[in-house]
């Protein structure tokens, strides 16, 4: 069998073509299992994993709790806003006494950019990066690229607009490098205010113009604005923003041909995107959320035969 070339998914930074290729194929054994009556296969038994959220997280956790939970492993949550982080507590420690109950994986979500990468550095367990503050979010772009296969039958060659809020999206950098890596053309399109200063040495070109973006693009994959991670205001109005930046039924059609629509979730409806552009049949949201399991499985059962 083959294996990845990384002992950690830390960000889609440190993978190669080969270990997309990997995950994607291993995620199509998955898929199919998801699918069966009995949904589950043995293959981490003797496996403990622990999830770490520093950060609220409802679909990521579920997804990557399902995928442990179809793989049969021991599963261990720890949410940290019950917990001694609060008390002082260092990062590392935390992490420690989690491994020191024999656990072999770790997945964890941070408010910290890099806190995955320092986490390998120190403790000895696999550390799967769930989002790291606005810096990656390796599955999520892994089961976007995935999904756009799916539908399209391949990501090479495919130009894919990635719109909305790009400064404050970790989804937005992790799609970005793992799209490139596949050889998709990807532009990025949003209100100038929240585009990164560095974004055009990733080798995007950027559109400020939503019309013209969909008008080129196979795949528009839509972004909410992150308020949460804003302590200033970067537009005039929520309003003002959907007026510009949101897709609806009327602009879809108005294009000369079908497009892709992609978001990774929670939808802001009404803002980046119309419910009856949610729920239409160019959409595959409901299709990333269940590729999420599957990709996630994939990842999991990888980087667990490192360890055996």
């Amino acid at each position: 069998m083959s294996e990845l070339s990384v002992n950690h998914l830390l960000g889609i930074k440190y993978l190669n073509k080969k270990d997309i290729a990997l995950i994607f194929e291993t995620a199509d054994h998955f898929k199919e299992v998801i699918n069966r009556s009995i949904k589950k296969v043995p293959t981490l038994r003797d496996t403990t994993i622990a999830n770490i959220f520093f950060e609220n997280s409802t679909r990521t956790r579920l997804s990557f709790e399902l995928a442990e939970k179809r793989l049969s492993a021991d599963v261990v949550n720890f949410s940290a806003g019950q917990s001694s982080v609060k008390k002082g507590e260092t990062l590392i420690d935390t992490v420690n006494n989690i491994l020191s109950m024999k656990v072999d994986l770790v997945v964890m979500r941070h408010p910290n950019p890099g806190a995955g990468i320092f986490l390998s550095k120190h403790v000895k367990a696999a550390i799967v990066n769930a989002g790291d503050g606005a810096h990656e979010h390796p599955t999520q772009a892994l089961l976007d690229s995935y999904s756009i296969r799916e539908k399209l039958g391949d990501v090479g060659g495919k130009n894919v607009v990635i719109v909305g809020d790009i400064l404050h999206s970790r989804v937005a950098l992790s799609n970005i490098f793992a799209l490139k890596l596949q050889g998709a053309n990807v532009k990025v399109c949003g209100p100038k205010t929240l585009m990164p200063k560095y974004i055009e040495s990733l080798g995007v070109t950027v559109e400020t113009n939503l019309k013209k973006a969909l008008e080129w693009c196979d795949v528009a994959n839509m972004l909410r604005v992150q308020h949460e991670r804003m302590d200033i205001s970067y537009f005039p109005s929520i309003r003002e923003y959907t007026q510009q930046f949101g897709v609806n039924r009327q602009l879809l059609d108005s294009l000369d041909k079908q497009i892709v629509i992609m978001h990774p979730g929670p939808i802001n409806r009404g803002v980046e995107i119309t419910s009856d552009v949610a729920d239409s049949d160019q959409s595959i949201i409901l299709h990333q959320v269940e590729n999420g399991v599957a990709i996630r499985m994939a990842v999991l059962y990888l980087l667990a035969s490192k360890i055996q």
